[in-house]
């Protein structure tokens, strides 16, 4: 459902945006959840969409209050996107001292509506907590439909973590000029593009003692 909202989007905001890649913006901020025995149990996330798919997404849901959405009247469209998002490996991507790790489904997962902006929070438990020396998350759209920015405050916090690990973020460049030159089919599944996105990613670290 969320990328089929994204998707109509790029189509009613005119063909000259649906010919230019990304299509939407997220703003993101990320806590690394860890158990008292200090190893990592999970990702919570906060993802601030941009204002033009916050108004598409918006559409055809009732609220008591015109321009004001409780947690309750979104929670509908919470779950939807949150359960769309499994199809993409959550644009969220960890690894544990070089190995890949998995997730749970997605737990504690609302929507927020603030002055304007749709906010998802959502955690990713880990199938299995692990404690390695070196983490690394990464948060991308590997097709660049989404452009993914960490914020500017506190992008990246780290929850109970052991003393003395160290935490490091490497934020992209911006895409956005190169892949407006590209022809847009080439993003699709299959398409020479289709992971253009992992070049933008934004690059979380970990070292613990």
């Amino acid at each position: 459902m969320l990328r089929t909202l994204l998707t109509v989007l790029a189509l009613v905001v005119g063909a000259s945006a649906a010919q230019a890649h990304p299509h939407v913006w997220i703003t993101a901020s990320s806590e690394l959840l860890y158990a008292p025995d200090g190893s990592i149990t999970g990702v919570r996330h906060a993802w601030t969409f941009d204002d033009m798919f916050a108004s598409y997404a918006l559409q055809g849901t009732e609220s008591k209050t015109r321009g004001v959405y409780t947690r309750e009247e979104l929670a509908p469209l919470a779950q939807t996107n949150v359960e769309s998002l499994k199809e993409y490996a959550y644009f969220t991507f960890l690894k544990a001292d070089g190995k890949k790790q998995k997730f749970e489904d997605p737990v504690d997962y609302f929507l927020e509506y603030n002055d304007t902006k749709l906010i998802l929070h959502f955690t990713l438990p880990l199938k299995a907590p692990v404690k390695p020396k070196q983490l690394s998350v990464e948060v991308f759209d590997p097709s660049y439909f989404i452009d993914f920015q960490m914020a500017d405050k506190d992008p990246v916090r780290m929850v109970s973590a052991p003393a003395g690990c160290k935490l490091g973020l490497v934020r992209p460049s911006d895409g956005g000029a190169v892949a407006q030159t590209m022809n847009e089919q080439t993003f699709l599944s299959g398409g020479a593009n289709a992971n253009f996105g992992m070049n933008f990613a934004n690059k979380i670290s970990v070292e613990c003692p």
